[in-house]
């Protein structure tokens, strides 16, 4: 009896190692392996997982879109990973081929699919609109509707009512990720942000000690965005038009009159610097109602940090190198220079 017993448990045991055994070999295949076969040209798949999904209903979306082959394996390696709890909401873009445990890391790691979208220093608003329309991230006309509310997420932003977007100097230029199908009013307040983000104490600090409101810096170092071409003639340009503020001169900013054309015209005629607009620096004093663009850092630190100079005008040359003057004699000879 006491052989039989021996001999009895002696085989649950063997049968309870082989099951173990089987189960990890089974358990390394499935998380090692690519769930289904896929082709080296495959296209990933654009998976969306909304809040308050469960894992089920998880599994069987992937199944039904082709990237897992069976849901029951894809339930057990999650409870296996302790992962069942853990998966986040979000676009992913799957392979169809990854292996399970790899999808059920990137989801609990809320590896979603970004689109990307690089703002360039010096766009204005329309020019994003038209650049996340060209590369089909947004409608423009939705992102401009939005360029024209005064608030947007948690930012209140200073805008004169002659202005055409509120948002016009506060959408910062830079590279931005967000994920498929965010809203026009979402990639914009993310660019506010942004601003918010980069114009920090200290740029704040500087600017109330020069006595310059937000709304005025941003102004003039869009200005300064959009005449400069060389780093180094930023602080001197923007040195230029502060002096021309104290002494009560027009701005005569060309890219004032380029903002109210809508392009980049090379030579403006006598006739584009009569254009009625408030926007006009050769017909109206002081500062436009606002930015003529989106500023980066290196501009906006130019108004903060001007050169210490005595010019009043200045004119680039074909190379886009500006040259300064001190009177208007000075700047005749200087256009006839640069010319010729």
């Amino acid at each position: 009896m006491q052989q039989y017993m021996y001999l009895f448990r002696k085989k649950i045991v063997i049968a309870t190692i082989a099951a173990m055994v089987c189960m990890v070999i089974f358990y390394s295949f499935v998380i090692n392996s690519p769930d289904i076969a896929s082709s080296a040209a495959e296209k990933p798949v654009r998976i969306t997982v909304k809040q308050g999904m469960g894992l089920q209903e998880i599994g069987d979306r992937l199944h039904q879109q082709g990237v897992i082959s069976n849901v029951t394996v894809f339930r057990m390696v999650a409870k296996l990973k302790g992962l069942e709890n853990s998966l986040q909401a979000g676009d992913y873009a799957i392979t169809p081929g990854t292996n399970v445990t790899r999808i059920l890391e990137m989801m609990a790691k809320g590896e979603t699919a970004y689109q990307q979208l690089t703002v360039p220093e010096g766009y204005t608003i329309d020019q994003i609109a038209d650049l996340l329309e060209k590369k089909h991230l947004g409608s423009a006309s939705r992102f401009k509707a939005s360029a024209q509310k005064n608030k947007l997420g948690n930012s209140v932003l200073q805008a004169d009512p002659a202005v055409k977007y509120a948002a016009e100097g506060y959408a910062f230029p830079n590279t931005y990720r967000f994920s498929s199908g965010t809203a026009e009013e979402q990639i914009l307040a993310l660019m506010v942000k942004e601003f918010d983000k980069q114009f920090t104490s200290e740029l704040r600090d500087r600017a109330q000690a020069m006595g310059l409101p937000l709304r005025e810096v941003i102004i003039l170092a869009s200005l300064v965005e959009k005449e400069a071409r060389l780093p180094e003639d930023r602080p001197v340009i923007a040195a230029v038009f502060m002096n021309r503020l104290k002494l009560e001169m027009p701005l005569q900013s060309c890219a004032t009159i380029q903002y109210i054309l809508g392009y980049p015209k090379p030579e403006l005629s006598v006739q584009d610097t009569m254009i009625p607009s408030p926007y006009n620096t050769y017909q109206n004093m002081g500062l436009p109602p606002g930015p003529i663009a989106n500023p980066g850092l290196a501009s906006i630190k130019a108004v903060l940090y001007p050169a210490q100079t005595d010019y009043l005008y200045f004119v680039a040359d074909k190379q886009g190198a500006h040259h300064f003057s001190k009177t208007y004699e000075e700047h005749l000879m200087m256009i006839e220079q640069v010319r010729n």
